[in-house]
């Protein structure tokens, strides 16, 4: 049984894809120019059902039941991976998604401290990259644990490595499954995206633009209270 979460919040856990960026498109183009090459139907709905997924199950539902063997579906996991890194090499700061940057000085004033969890094993790079690695005390990424999301691994690593209680972290996420697993963490929840795929979030916005620590903070307290009184 998960802890509930309480207050003081003393850090958050950011995920990566949608979140601080959105390499969707370089994941998109990266997963389309695999099953091309393979002679499978690949388009944009299709590559919307990986968010949140790890390299070998986005890479399972793309093959859409054909059978390969061990080695050729590594073989084509590090295909789609060079391809991800090679359109990801010009990422920068412009790539960084609206409303981030002034979240993570906001927080950063604060005196809250921020990490990353992230089902990608490219995340150092990537918020190297972006040129936000500064802001993260710790980064927790796909290498770190053997299970992904909808487990809670992922950001119960990041609490450890914080030092911090779970329920005294809130996570960000855009992916039904990682609101599912900060759940399970027992921690705080902000998801950005449609109510459908994220409703289950303490708190949702469609994204971080103009969300402000301090608004956050007055939101959650008030649904706690409102929580305890029932």
């Amino acid at each position: 049984m998960t802890k509930s979460p309480s207050f003081p919040i003393q850090a958050v856990i950011f995920d990566l894809d949608g979140v601080l960026t959105d390499t969707l498109e370089f994941h998109y183009l990266s997963w389309k120019q695999l099953a091309d090459e393979e002679g499978i139907p690949f388009d944009r709905e299709a590559n919307e059902a990986l968010r949140g997924l790890t390299r070998g199950e986005s890479l399972r539902l793309v093959l859409q039941g054909r059978e390969v063997g061990d080695e050729t579906f590594q073989s084509m996991m590090e295909r789609k991976n060079r391809y991800y890194l090679e359109l990801s090499q010009n990422m920068t700061l412009d790539h960084v998604l609206p409303g981030v940057l002034p979240l993570l000085t906001e927080l950063r004033a604060a005196g809250v401290r921020m990490a990353l969890g992230s089902a990608s094993r490219n995340a150092r790079a990537v918020v190297q990259r972006l040129g936000i690695a500064e802001f993260l005390d710790v980064i927790g990424d796909g290498s770190c644990v053997t299970q992904s999301k909808p487990t809670p691994d992922i950001f119960l690593y990041a609490a450890t490595q914080l030092g911090l209680d779970p329920a005294n972290c809130l996570v960000v996420e855009d992916a039904a499954s990682g609101v599912e697993a900060a759940l399970r963490a027992g921690m705080w929840v902000v998801g950005l995206g449609p109510e459908e795929r994220v409703g289950a979030a303490h708190l949702v916005f469609p994204n971080l633009e103009g969300v402000h620590w301090v608004d956050v903070v007055h939101k959650l307290t008030y649904q706690r209270r409102a929580i305890a009184a029932t």
